[in-house]
């Protein structure tokens, strides 16, 4: 046993022994015990979406204390399946940094695992493509991560598939895409069905706008319905309906094992319940982690999935 691993163990085995109401107690205080620039950092991002609860400390509102603590005492034999199903140690210090920042407020560590060597989603050691490659882009915004795609791997890939439902950025995509006949834009949501959509725009950023059951005028499709072709890899970061467009990929990832690129972040028990309904799906994948950073709370926290190789 390691460092890494008997911190890890250690922690879970704390919060075995307490109660959820210690727990609470405990990060409670924490929190309060934070300088006051720190806390209206924390308070002003979290209050600015609909993920992670509320918190408010002048109002005594701590409903995202409460979402963690239920978290962390509803999931502990998740967390250690899913610390042992990680294949390498960097995945691993992830979560245990996640679980630290959780509990004790920890961003030395948080600080530590950051990626900074590669681009957003595309580790070339655990992502990799040929010239036959079908990459499959939800939540495409603004053409980012195909920008990072193209800077990684250059022309080594067949065709782009691009998923976007916003209007301005879909207008950003067509235009700077205009003469690339392999990337294809569609006006579309991914999601477990085909089905109609409303969407909410964010008053942070259209690449925080989400989509709703609401009747509204978006068209929702399914991966499976929509894409025939084999797909050799997927990018999900569609703000909180990840769990539902996995769902709708079901057949993609069950026959051409893709390798899976899924934001993991925009919910407390994504966490667990994305990398179990992959594994329910295909049994023949390695688990990842990559984290990518956020400055007051544990956002761009990727889970890559590979396709196990015969050794």
């Amino acid at each position: 046993m390691n460092k890494i691993d008997y911190e890890f163990y250690s922690l879970i085995k704390k919060f075995e022994l307490m109660s959820k109401e210690e727990v609470y107690l405990n990060i409670k205080n924490r929190y309060l015990g934070l300088n006051e620039e720190l806390r209206g950092n924390i308070e002003t991002f979290l209050n600015s979406f609909n993920y992670w609860g509320k918190l408010d400390y002048i109002n005594n509102d701590f409903e995202e204390i409460e979402m963690i603590v239920n978290f962390l005492k509803n999931n502990l034999t998740d967390l250690v399946v899913f610390y042992q199903n990680l294949k390498d140690y960097k995945s691993k210090k992830i979560l245990l940094a996640i679980l630290r920042n959780y509990y004790y407020y920890d961003f030395t560590m948080l600080n530590e695992v950051v990626d900074t060597c590669y681009k957003h989603y595309f580790d070339p050691d655990l992502v990799k493509t040929t010239k036959d490659s079908v990459f499959v882009d939800v939540g495409s915004y603004i053409g980012d991560s195909v920008d990072d795609f193209l800077d990684t791997y250059l022309e080594e890939y067949k065709k782009i598939y691009c998923y976007e439902v916003t209007d301005t950025s879909l207008a950003i995509l067509k235009d700077k895409f205009i003469f690339n006949d392999d990337i294809i834009i569609k006006n579309k949501a991914l999601y477990n069905k085909n089905t109609t959509l409303s969407l909410n725009t964010s008053h942070i950023d259209n690449s925080a706008n989400t989509i709703t059951e609401d009747n509204g005028n978006i068209k929702a499709v399914s991966l499976d319905e929509d894409i025939k072709e084999k797909i050799d890899i997927i990018k999900m970061d569609i703000e909180g309906a990840e769990f539902k467009a996995l769902e709708g990929a079901r057949k993609h990832i069950e026959n051409d094992s893709p390798t899976l690129l899924i934001s993991i972040y925009h919910g407390f028990d994504d966490l667990i319940r994305i990398p179990k309904l992959i594994k329910s799906f295909n049994k023949n994948y390695n688990f990842y982690l990559r984290y990518y950073g956020g400055n007051v709370f544990p956002t761009e926290i990727v889970l890559i999935c590979k396709k196990k190789t015969k050794s």
